[in-house]
């Protein structure tokens, strides 16, 4: 999946037509990420613990890890303890950044078209258009929840593929399977970059 990698790659944004508070939220963090990759001191091979830290931090600004966690755990999470969310919620992030990293760093220059926003309530839905080099057009969704008067990313959708459901998919059947311990391990393991 490429999810994360659209959220890190708006370098090239173009003009917007529409200015929500959702897609704002979503534009700080894009700005953030945008003078981290253009950071000439940040761009030298023995910087990128450096250069990750940072794009780690920008993104948990705005991600919200613990609602991803609980989503993609669904009816699982609440048979956890709080000590088990904890521990869940941070190896998911670190997941997700050892998993997108690369693919961040990677980024091209690619162009970011901000579609539109739909707002219900508490929740928003950010659309934009991905266009590659080659002028492929990838549509992404931003899905995000107000807190506090702030939004937060809870899920990303790929041209109709949910991260969340799609990894809601994987824990489950490893849960329904085996254990939660099972998927803690497998999932510490892929973080520490054993498999």
């Amino acid at each position: 999946m490429m999810a994360a990698l659209f959220f890190f790659v708006t370098y090239g944004v173009s003009s917007v037509s529409v200015a929500g508070e959702p897609t704002e939220d979503v534009r700080k963090t894009t700005d953030k990420l945008i003078a981290i990759f253009s950071d000439p001191a940040l761009k030298a091979p023995d910087k990128a613990r450096e250069r990750a830290k940072q794009i780690r931090k920008a993104v948990d600004e705005r991600f919200d890890w613990e609602e991803m966690s609980k989503r993609t755990l669904a009816t699982h999470w609440k048979k956890r303890t709080e000590k088990e969310k904890k521990e869940f919620t941070d190896l998911f992030g670190k997941l997700l950044e050892r998993t997108y990293l690369d693919k961040v760093e990677s980024y091209s220059g690619e162009k970011v078209l901000y579609i539109d926003e739909s707002v219900d309530g508490n929740y928003a839905v950010v659309r934009v258009k991905v266009v590659t080099k080659k002028e492929t057009e990838i549509l992404v969704e931003y899905r995000l929840k107000n807190k506090s008067g702030e939004w937060f990313v809870y899920d990303i959708s790929i041209e109709g593929v949910s991260l969340v459901n799609n990894y809601r998919k994987q824990f489950n059947s490893i849960l329904v399977r085996s254990s939660y311990r099972d998927l803690t391990e497998k999932l510490r393991t892929k973080v520490e970059g054993k498999d």
